[in-house]
């Protein structure tokens, strides 16, 4: 005879819980720790990532604090000398803002025509990625929104070096 077939209705406390009112408690309790957890959760900022990234005004600010940094980086600053510079920081921000979710639609060129016959490299790349990187932590932007553009951005690697 098991310890469990011992047991009788006469033995059990008066004050003991019925199973299914223990179900219901512990359902309780569980939706109530998710909904707890739910309403501590930070709220989402925007529903694009260019939202996310601050819109218009963001996007532009991270292309500056990018073209800055990189016309001041010894690694890739060479790459930006003969550049219009207003012109990049314009096609720039409209690309940004189309690959994000933006309401922009980017008119310039793809990214091989663009890049051909700059013989960019890796690490001309990474010194541009760091710098981007850089920049956006300088706005604040949060790592899930940083990664989640360079998500975007990382394929177009093979466009872009060794053109």
């Amino acid at each position: 005879m098991s310890r469990c077939s011992s047991v009788t209705k006469a033995d059990v406390p008066a004050r003991a819980v019925s199973v299914p009112r223990l179900r219901a408690v512990l359902v309780a309790i569980a939706l109530s720790v998710l909904l707890a957890g739910c309403a501590s959760a930070p709220a989402r900022q925007g529903t694009t990532l260019y939202e996310r990234l601050g819109g218009e005004a963001g996007v532009a600010a991270i292309t500056e604090g990018l073209l800055i940094r990189s016309a001041d980086d010894p690694r890739i600053r060479d790459d930006f000398a003969e550049a219009d510079i207003v012109n990049l920081h314009t096609r720039l921000v409209e690309h940004l803002c189309a690959l994000t979710g933006g309401p922009c639609t980017y008119g310039g060129r793809d990214m091989k025509a663009a890049h051909v016959g700059l013989g960019l490299t890796e690490a001309d790349f990474n010194a541009l990625v760091e710098n981007l990187v850089d920049a956006m932590t300088e706005r604040g932007v949060p790592i899930a929104a940083q990664n989640e553009l360079l998500a975007i951005l990382a394929p177009m690697r093979g466009e872009i070096i060794r053109q």
